[in-house]
């Protein structure tokens, strides 16, 4: 896995870097200190993962994620910050990052978190995920969002039925339990939904799915759980 390290403390980045090297499946590629900067090495090594700060000069995290999915959507991007605030996390989300992780992570989590993106895993706690989405949905049903009404994709009763159990804060792993079918099964009806709804990750997913009408909104406090 090649990634690009983008974060304006050099020393944090070179750290991070020499850390990665005892990671034999993961390579960092190079290093950008702002979100301008990013976007030029992000076309310039196409790495498989960004990890991203959000506060940087000149061009935030956020910003520079919005370029980046624009010029290259299947590039994954996951926020590494300091910042615990859940509306950083919802609106890199809705930027098209597919995940956020705390720089205080222990370093095995985070290979993990890693390794877990090539299978199609959100760096996110289901939890926290979950909470995002029961925002979202109580925006929703205020009239906050704000957006014309879309066509709604073909979605089967079996990918509905998938976004309707991640609204509930269940991994991929829990998913296929209840439906009695494979993990990699999940992970191609979530590729397929993703690419019938034309998002970047599966929390926009739910989010549109939402919006048109084909699944119901979170309807309860989503359950406390650990990452998938």
């Amino acid at each position: 896995m090649r990634i690009l390290l983008v974060d304006d403390s050099p020393l944090f980045r070179r750290g991070l870097a020499g850390l990665l090297t005892s990671c034999s499946d993961v390579e960092a590629v190079s290093e950008a200190g702002d979100g301008l900067e990013a976007v030029e090495k992000a076309r310039d090594f196409l790495p498989d993962v960004i990890l991203m700060d959000i506060f940087m000069p000149r061009c935030d995290g956020l910003e520079a994620t919005r370029l980046i999915k624009e010029e290259l959507p299947y590039v994954k991007i996951v926020m590494l910050t300091v910042s615990d605030d859940e509306q950083h996390l919802f609106e890199t989300i809705k930027a098209g990052a597919e995940g956020y992780v705390l720089k205080n992570v222990e370093p095995e989590a985070l290979f993990q978190m890693l390794r877990g993106i090539s299978r199609g895993e959100a760096p996110v706690s289901p939890s926290m995920a979950a909470k995002i989405l029961a925002e979202l949905a109580q925006q929703h049903r205020g009239g906050g969002l704000g957006r014309a009404p879309q066509e709604p994709a073909q979605l089967t009763e079996r990918e509905r039925e998938v976004l309707q159990l991640l609204t509930q804060g269940h991994s991929n792993k829990e998913i296929a339990a209840i439906l009695s079918v494979s993990q990699s099964a999940v992970k191609n009806r979530l590729r397929n939904i993703m690419d019938k709804l034309h998002v970047y990750n599966r929390i926009q997913a739910a989010l549109k799915a939402i919006e048109q009408g084909q699944i119901s909104p979170p309807s309860r406090t989503p359950r406390d759980t650990q990452s998938s």
